[in-house]
Formats: structure tokens, C-alpha cells, sequence
């Protein structure tokens, strides 16, 4: 289990050099090759109910840093040399290394995949607002964050709930990590499924209409409704528990840890922009953790040759265990 913790730094020590004028995403990512184009009729079907067909086994792994290195300021792209350059050097990096002093080690390079390319829109950074590419994180979300990092061999509560194995929440589970990264999406006429790798969790949404469950209704991931607008699949998701985090996997950096409250809300938009690529994007708003709304962009990749498995989380789980039995080992030696 504690594999999860890692995630290759070589994404950002790649583009932290980096200053040359940004790309635009339209040029980047939007603007369909003549091929795609006059082949535009098998990603633009529609589903026997009538809706946009975004169906298919998806995978968001790439050495695109969360949030941007502070070095590149506002710099939102990368030219198409300085992701050659950013990817080789990741390349380069990709290497085993024996574990520090003191360090138990971890998994070798062989269980690892957390991809090998930038985002195809070549963006510095996931987070693509606010215009510095980071998260606008409150005081009280740092001294949180930081409490449950301080105190995660204490108590199980304090610990990721990815390493309890309840879940990777909504929309951590959407973030790229160091392997697992893949996605199966699933339309039934009133329902869009979607299956996760990592931790396989499902999301059923329901497409009715419905309106979200009373305030007193609180879960992990939320509750999720969706509804088409045009091509767009958006989906709201309100009543969190107050309970999990809003990112749970290394590759988030300073943002694993940050709890979601009552207050978290969460919009997702899926839009299927090519035969290969569909657009994720995601908007966080809580006024208790965050100074703002911030948002995240992820291209996912379709893969239909990638096969997923389930993922046995608790089979075999001795994180919790560990730590607290490490933290109980110090408080005994410390007396």
C-alpha cells in the first residue's frame, strides 16, 4: 500500500526551467487534424437513447505536474520542443534507485505507471485556474491538512481515507496518480457509470433530473446528478460527509490532505473532443477551504486496448496497521 505515496517529482523539475511564450489551447488541443475531421462521424454518434456517446475505457496518466512550479508564473503552455524536452528528461529520471538510510524502500519502476507524456494540450499544469495554476488553499485548510499529516500514526481518522481503502473521493479520484489511471464510462438510458481503476469504484449519476438528496444526506463522494448541456456531460455533486479529502494522491503534492466539508461542491464537465480525446474538467468551490473556486483540466486518452482490473484494496492492506503500530513503537520508546 504505501507505493501510493510515490510520484515522480520529474514532471515539475522538467518545466520549472521552462519560459517560453504559452501555446494556446485551441492549437494545442482543440483544433482537429484534417484526418479527425473527415473521419469526425465515429466519435460523434449518440447512444440509442439519443445522448452524446462518450462510452469507452479512458486514462488520464501523464508527467503533467498538479499544480504549476511557482518559476513559471502565469506561463499556462508549453511549446511542442519544451514537452519533448520535459518528457526525456522524465525519461531520463525513470530509473530505480535504492532506498535512502533509514528508508524501508518501496516498489521498483515495474509496478509503477504513472505515465510517460505531458497532457496533450501541453498545459504546465492541471490546476488552469486561478491564472498561476494553484490551488488557492485558506489557512485553515493548511493547518488542517498539516494536522492530519502530523497525526496520521495517532489515529486511523487521520489518515487518507485512499489508505483506509473507502475510497479516492470525488474529484480525487479523477486526479492522475502513479498507476491505476484508467476509466470505464458507461451510458444506460437515464444513468451515466463511471468505473474507476483504482480502488474500482463505481459512480452511478443519475440523468432524470432528480434533484440532489436533503442536506442531512451526506456520503463520502458526495452525491452526484447529471444533465447534458449540448455535447457536454456536466455533472453536480453536493452532501459530502465532511469526512474525506479532496485530494488523496502524492502526485496532488501540497493539496493531499486538504479536507472536503459540508460546504464542498464540486461541477464536472466531460466533453468528447475527439475519436481519442475526451475533455475532463472539473471546478472545486468551498468557501471554508479554498479563497476561491480553482479548476482542474485533464485530456483523457482513450485506450481500448488497456485492460483494467479490479483492485483489491483491503486484500492484503497492512498500511493502517503499520503506522499505528509505528506510532505506538515511538510512544513507547519515547518514555
Amino acid at each position: 500500500m504505501f507505493h501510493r505515496f510515490l510520484f515522480s517529482a520529474t514532471a515539475a523539475i522538467a518545466v520549472a526551467s521552462l519560459n517560453a511564450p504559452a501555446q494556446t489551447l485551441v492549437a494545442a488541443e482543440k483544433r482537429p487534424s484534417a484526418a479527425k475531421a473527415s473521419n469526425a462521424s465515429s466519435w460523434t454518434k449518440r447512444t440509442p437513447d439519443g445522448q452524446p456517446d462518450i462510452q469507452g475505457i479512458w486514462s488520464n496518466a501523464t508527467i503533467t505536474p498538479f499544480e504549476r512550479p511557482p518559476a513559471l508564473g502565469t506561463k499556462a503552455y508549453l511549446s511542442e520542443e519544451e514537452a519533448a524536452q520535459a518528457e526525456q528528461r522524465a525519461a531520463q529520471n525513470r530509473v530505480d534507485r535504492p532506498p535512502r538510510a533509514g528508508d524501508v524502500g518501496n516498489y521498483n519502476d515495474l509496478w509503477l505507471d504513472s505515465g510517460t507524456r505531458v497532457v496533450k494540450s501541453r498545459q504546465t499544469s492541471l490546476v488552469v485556474e486561478p491564472e498561476d495554476g494553484r490551488v488557492p488553499l485558506t489557512k485553515e485548510a493548511e493547518a488542517r491538512r498539516d494536522y492530519n499529516h502530523a497525526h496520521e500514526s495517532e489515529s486511523y481518522v487521520y489518515m487518507s481515507v485512499w489508505d483506509r481503502c473507502i475510497t479516492r473521493g470525488v474529484p480525487a479520484g479523477m486526479f492522475p496518480a502513479g498507476y491505476n489511471n484508467a476509466y470505464q464510462i458507461i451510458q444506460t438510458p437515464g444513468q451515466v457509470v463511471l468505473v474507476s481503476e483504482m480502488i474500482h469504484n463505481t459512480r452511478v449519476i443519475p440523468m432524470d433530473g432528480s434533484p440532489h438528496p436533503p442536506a442531512s444526506v451526506r456520503m463520502w463522494d458526495g452525491d452526484s446528478r447529471g444533465h447534458w448541456e449540448g455535447n457536454t456531460l456536466v455533472v453536480d455533486t453536493t452532501n459530502f460527509n465532511n469526512k474525506g479529502w479532496i485530494a488523496t494522491s502524492a502526485a496532488t503534492g501540497r493539496v493531499k490532505g486538504v479536507p472536503q466539508t459540508e460546504a464542498t461542491h464540486v461541477v464536472e464537465r466531460f466533453t468528447r473532443v475527439d475519436a481519442d480525446t475526451l475533455s475532463y474538467e472539473v471546478t472545486v468551490t468551498d468557501p471554508v477551504m479554498y479563497s476561491r473556486p480553482w479548476k482542474v483540466a485533464i485530456p483523457l486518452s482513450r485506450d481500448d486496448d488497456y485492460k483494467m482490473y479490479e483492485y483489491a484494496c483491503h486484500e492484503g492492506n497492512q498500511a493502517p496497521e503499520l503506522i499505528l503500530g509505528g506510532g505506538r513503537a515511538q510512544e513507547k520508546a519515547s518514555k
